[in-house]
């Protein structure tokens, strides 16, 4: 078999494969008369059609079918005679100006994967945050678990934040009524950002039965085109101010959140466990991006766009699936939206590619382990979920991934200058 290789531009490559087609048209009456031992024709019973009915059905769909596999086959020895990487899938066309001949030439057009080069990472900086959980900090989470359980009773006092208020309202542009702006009963929380914030504060200060005018200038990006960045006019009257009731932190708050026996020190030692597994994931997440950032500043590579284009697919049909299971319609979705993110992801697979494989890194069983079983924490029934991992190949193969991302980031951490930075809680969570 002969197998012509010619480097074009980049990393595309041409494999020039020769079929004797004589061979092919064997294979193709030998397949065809297997096919006939069983096939369902019109006017024939099975397996009695004539073999030249049968040649004139199928004929052509096999020898297309013998011709793909024909091609696949003598393609993989030519790459392994080459020892080429492929990238993404070949493109197979007949050669030009050829006739019917005992042997045709196929050209198989295909990328290789490219030579990633990445330099040293010693003048590299990364930051680690480092934090210390307070008490202070399981307060402020507990306080958060309160609001998310509170309720609300009638106050008489005037409405401050974080008040529930009843109102009517009334919005006019240029003195004209506009649609959506008007309404009755309706009931906004102060300060939870669902009306625009000048809105909101318009409300605070007036107590059940009072009434107030106001203006208002809807933001450049508001949603209702018609009334972006326009002023507009709005009359209020409250019908009642609610004002928010936290629940005490007792043996029944502890155990609608899950501590059976109602201890408030395990509550605070729970939520402090959450709290470091939460430091743990931010921490990592935030070493995870400084990497990946230098080591795309570090590493020089060409981009095969076979693989560029099979990943701007995938987002995009991981998109529109994900829009359409949530019920969201908006504009099409093309591939030129997506084509950066792609462009991204795939040379960042290529730089990680490399480290592992010229530092040899593996995931350690350990650390599937310690995943796993950090993931399955924040569920109720924490063994199931594990042994769920344990039985689902795709999930394995993404843990997997993600503890060869800690071995990269590791060693990268290893090469660059790490400087340890004291963080707040809060600081970290973005909240400061």
């Amino acid at each position: 078999m002969q197998a012509n290789l010619e480097v074009l531009e980049g990393l595309v490559r041409r494999l020039d494969i020769n079929v004797p087609m004589e061979q092919l048209e064997a294979e193709v009456q030998n397949r065809l008369k297997r096919m006939a031992r069983n096939v369902k024709m019109d006017g024939f019973r099975p397996g009695k059609a004539p073999l030249a009915a049968v040649a004139r059905q199928h004929g052509a769909g096999v020898r297309q079918e013998l011709l793909g596999e024909t091609l696949q086959s003598r393609f993989g020895e030519a790459v392994q005679a080459h020892k080429l990487k492929i990238a993404g899938y070949p493109r197979f066309e007949p050669k030009a100006g050829q006739t019917a001949a005992a042997e045709m030439t196929f050209s198989a057009r295909f990328e290789v994967y490219p030579e990633v080069k990445i330099d040293a990472l010693t003048a590299g900086k990364i930051s680690r945050p480092v934090v210390s959980l307070s008490d202070a900090d399981v307060a402020k989470t507990l306080e958060v678990l309160q609001k998310q359980r509170r309720t609300f009773e009638v106050s008489e006092r005037a409405a401050a934040e974080g008040d529930l208020v009843k109102f009517d309202y009334q919005g006019t542009v240029d003195g004209v009524a506009f649609e959506g702006g008007k309404g009755e009963d309706f009931a906004a929380v102060i300060g939870e950002g669902r009306l625009l914030k000048d809105f909101e504060q318009s409300l605070v200060g007036l107590k059940a039965g009072a009434s107030k005018g106001f203006d208002v200038t809807f933001p450049a990006e508001y949603a209702a085109k018609e009334l972006a960045g326009k002023a507009a006019h709005f009359e209020v009257q409250v019908k009642e101010v609610q004002a928010p009731v936290l629940p005490a932190i007792d043996a029944e708050f502890a155990k609608a959140l899950g501590v059976e026996d109602g201890d408030v020190d395990k509550l605070k030692a729970e939520v402090k466990s959450n709290l470091e597994r939460e430091v743990k994931r931010r921490v990592q997440t935030k070493l995870k991006e400084q990497t990946m950032e230098l080591l795309l500043q570090k590493s020089t590579l060409d981009l095969p766009q076979s693989l560029v284009a099979m990943e701007t697919d995938r987002l995009l049909k991981m998109t529109e699936a994900d829009m359409q299971s949530r019920g969201v319609q908006t504009m099409k979705l093309t591939t030129d939206m997506f084509t950066g993110q792609a462009e991204r992801r795939v040379r960042l697979g290529l730089i990680l590619a490399e480290i592992v494989q010229a530092n040899k890194l593996v995931a350690q069983p350990d650390q599937i382990r310690t995943l796993i079983e950090e993931q399955a924490q924040s569920y109720e029934e924490p063994e199931q979920v594990a042994q769920w991992f344990y039985q689902n190949p795709e999930r394995m193969q993404e843990i997997e991934s993600l503890a060869l991302e800690e071995n990269v980031v590791a060693w990268v951490a290893g090469q660059a200058a790490v400087e340890d930075v004291t963080t707040t809680f809060e600081e970290l969570m973005g909240r400061a």
